[in-house]
């Protein structure tokens, strides 16, 4: 059998369906007799409901039904949910007003909705929609944190004063203080991390088919969780048991976060499945996609870094106000606060660190989660205030850096902000990054650039990300709804082939590929035999999803430890088979052998046996199947080195990235081709946050500005440079496998990388993502006209 286990870079074997038009979407999906749904959604940001006149819609040709908030309250329809309880300073729950599925009494951002038509064509139902009169009393609304936290600002909710959600603080404040109140030098920064639609190639979409019969809901639905969404649309939405209810996520064109969320559009199928007894069928439009998806990150934050004469850190304190739109989805509460402080002592030994963290309500799309969710945020204020410092201290900032990073031999070690970092080698991925980037020769290549009229930057970004988010209990006390443990089945064929059960979900990650993998590599099985099977809560047991770079440090581990107790079984059927002991037989890449002779046996024998026990053990039952859950003793901490190198058009703002080199420390890697690629990813996405893609909202109106391709600029192939990957391997300590995620790294580290670069080419650190080319050219300007003022 060729080697095409762990370490190897093996072609994906989803590719070919994918490339080729093969791939099963949920819009692929037609159900006999089915309906289609189109939503009236507010023109406005804020406003009461006054009436609504559908009476013209319901006579129009093919329509089923009109239904308003008032429909979904008289069947007693529970709102949405926020998974996750944060407790602010006085040790309260979060405010989390009712998320209705359809508005009732008031709409509260531009997109949502007011009412749904079902009918038998999409066309139809679009035309009744417009059919549909409502009648608003516009209310003024508030679009940014800083304004909806001023006195007097328009109330988002009336049950949350102030528009404040929560009002959250981490770490040790006294120490924190103190050790300000020592330092030789105080860095100060101010940053804000821009909101970004996630923009997947596949919108949301969601059939929903009920069987009177069976009294079964089968939901197909474009989610990175199924069992999640099962879990809250019977235990807190319908009130349903969970036996009832199918929910299946086909092929997923890209989530990045933004398909973990139960959303209002699958849960209004799914009730109107149910209703009329119909299969309902939804996808959204692009436009619909800008105005209703999740949006990530949109956080104003102040941060300083006390330092000593030396140049070592002493505190980091930091200020954050993070929006949360207008509604709390399903895990927005935690993305600013468990996944965003307890990673704001980056690569370094700093000895106090506190956050202050504000979660506001305002007139906008909710927020949550998008690749990264939260880490994006903390590496940011982190590598931004570390490059600022060094400025400022007129030091290099690998020197910087060094002074200051964790000690290899200082592992397992803990940080101030709770979490105990396992593994890495932080001044090594920085060493190797500088050689790749020829930091030495930079000096020289900005003199080249200065004779042709042009400004050249470069900048670092030290990431570390947390992944793999556990254990249970411990995000339990943290307020976490769910265990984030994992599950996976190996199941053998009488044949010898294989399938395998995972809950984790794949959309774009290459989980058909590593997972068979990791079970090839472990039992010898060739991966041409091996089929891995997810996203559908029928067939598979139950899991938590895909997100937070957690498929193989959780979800592999599963199958590991599935992995050996087949072999353990196998080691007793081979036993019996070659009359040997149980524990004189040993396994090894496949084959079954008993030490110290030449007896052996196939795993394929071994299969077959088990299915047809002629020859078998007595006391053991026949299968060969096993099951698995691993619940993870600790987070895992991924980490390395981005070095951005860019060039500056001065008369045009025109920023292009020259140079780009990533070193990462991903642990144990499975699949090195695929691991490279979702780097590439993450540093376009990255890339695109600092230079192009923004979404905004007119401060008066409270209207998307943002809402189609045309005003939301996304990255390019001309915008983005070659990549130079490197990579160093510090196995995780504590799961079996030794690997700690990789798909979020380069979305984290991409934005300070880049940002430090543009900053240090301008001289200035007075910029803001995006660092457009209007932007960029208007601080050129305006150092232009202060040389002339002097």
């Amino acid at each position: 059998m060729t080697n095409q286990g762990i370490g190897q870079s093996v072609r994906r074997k989803e590719d070919f369906r994918f490339i080729t038009g093969q791939g099963h979407y949920t819009d692929d999906i037609n159900r006999p007799g089915q309906l289609y749904a189109a939503f009236l959604r507010s023109p406005h940001a804020f406003a009461k409901i006054r009436a609504i006149r559908a009476d013209a819609a319901k006579k129009m040709p093919g329509v089923v039904a009109v239904f308003t908030g008032q429909d979904v309250a008289a069947d007693k329809v529970g709102g949405l949910i926020c998974g996750w309880t944060v407790k602010d300073k006085k040790g309260e729950p979060h405010k989390a007003p009712k998320h209705d599925i359809i508005a009732v009494d008031h709409v509260r951002h531009v997109g949502d909705q007011v009412a749904v038509v079902i009918a038998e064509s999409l066309s139809q139902a679009k035309d009744a929609v417009e059919a549909i009169e409502v009648d608003y009393d516009v209310l003024t609304p508030v679009v940014d944190v800083v304004t909806a936290l001023k006195p007097g600002a328009p109330q988002v909710h009336a049950d949350a004063p102030g528009n404040l959600c929560y009002d959250w603080e981490f770490g040790d404040k006294a120490a924190t203080e103190a050790a300000f109140a020592k330092a030789a030098h105080v860095t100060k920064i101010d940053l804000l991390n821009n909101r970004l639609s996630p923009n997947p190639m596949e919108p949301r979409s969601a059939i929903a088919e009920y069987d009177a019969g069976a009294d079964t809901t089968t939901v197909y639905t474009t989610s990175q969780n199924p069992h999640v969404l099962r879990l809250i649309l019977c235990a807190f939405v319908f009130g349903l048991p969970e036996h009832k209810v199918r929910v299946i996520a086909p092929d997923v064109g890209g989530g990045f976060g933004s398909k973990i969320f139960n959303y209002p559009e699958e849960t209004v199928c799914f009730w109107a499945a149910r209703k009329l007894k119909k299969p309902v069928k939804w996808t959204s439009d692009r436009t619909e996609a800008f105005l209703t998806d999740a949006h990530g990150r949109d956080h104003v934050t102040h941060a300083e870094l006390a330092i000593d004469k030396d140049g070592k850190f002493l505190a980091l304190r930091v200020d954050t106000k993070a929006n949360m739109g207008a509604y709390l989805s399903t895990f927005a509460s935690a993305v600013p606060t468990y996944l965003y402080a307890l990673l704001l002592a980056g690569q370094y030994t700093t000895p106090a660190v506190y956050a202050e963290v504000k979660a506001v309500f305002t007139n906008t799309t909710p927020v949550d989660a998008y690749r990264g969710a939260g880490r994006p945020e903390a590496t940011y204020v982190v590598e931004r205030i570390v490059e600022a410092a060094a400025r400022e201290l007129k030091m290099d900032p690998v020197e910087l850096r060094k002074k200051n990073f964790v000690p290899v031999d200082a592992f397992p070690y803990q940080t101030p902000v709770a979490c105990v970092y396992d593994s890495g080698q932080y001044a090594k991925a920085l060493d190797e990054a500088c050689k790749a980037a020829d930091y030495a020769g930079f000096a020289k290549r900005k003199a080249e650039s200065a004779k042709k009229g042009k400004l050249r930057g470069i900048g670092f970004c030290a990431y570390i990300e947390a992944c793999g988010i556990a254990p249970s209990s411990v995000v339990g006390s943290l307020g976490a709804g769910v265990g984030l443990w994992e599950s996976g089945q190996i199941r053998f064929n009488a044949t010898g082939t294989v399938f395998v059960y995972t809950g984790s979900h794949s959309h774009g990650q290459g989980h058909e590929t590593t997972f068979a993998q990791i079970v090839s590599d472990k039992l010898g099985v060739p991966l041409e035999n091996i089929e891995v099977v997810h996203g559908d809560t029928a067939q598979v047991p139950m899991g938590m999803g895909t997100y937070g770079s957690r498929s193989l440090a959780v979800g592999g581990s599963a199958l590991m430890r599935a992995a050996d107790k087949i072999i353990e079984k196998g080691k007793k059927i081979a036993a019996h088979l070659m009359e040997a002991s149980v524990d004189d037989v040993v396994f090894d890449k496949g084959t079954f052998s008993v030490k110290g002779t030449d007896k052996q046996v196939p795993m394929a024998q071994v299969a077959f046996t088990a299915y047809v026990p002629h020859n078998y053990p007595a006391d053991l039952e026949p299968g060969l199947e096993a099951s698995a859950f691993y619940d993870p003793a600790n987070f895992t901490f991924p980490a390395g080195v981005h070095i951005a190198e860019v060039e500056i058009d001065s008369d045009t703002g025109v920023t292009t990235v020259a140079n780009w080199v990533a070193v990462d420390d991903f642990g144990k890697v499975i699949n090195p081709m695929i691991v490279e690629g979702q780097v590439h990813g993450g540093i376009a996405q990255g890339i695109g946050q600092a230079l192009l893609e923004g979404v905004v909202y007119d401060p008066e109106s409270g209207q998307l500005l943002t809402a189609s391709f045309l005003d939301y600029c996304m990255p390019r192939a001309d915008n983005l440079p070659s990549y130079k990957v490197g990579m160093i391997e510090t196995p995780c300590p504590h799961n079996p496998l030794g690997v700690k995620g990789c798909g979020e790294a380069g979305a984290i580290a991409a934005p300070a990388a880049l940002m430090n670069a543009i900053t240090d080419a301008l001289g200035t650190e007075d910029i803001t993502m995006p660092a457009t080319p209007l932007k960029v050219w208007k601080v050129i300007q305006s150092r232009h006209l202060a040389a002339a003022a002097e």
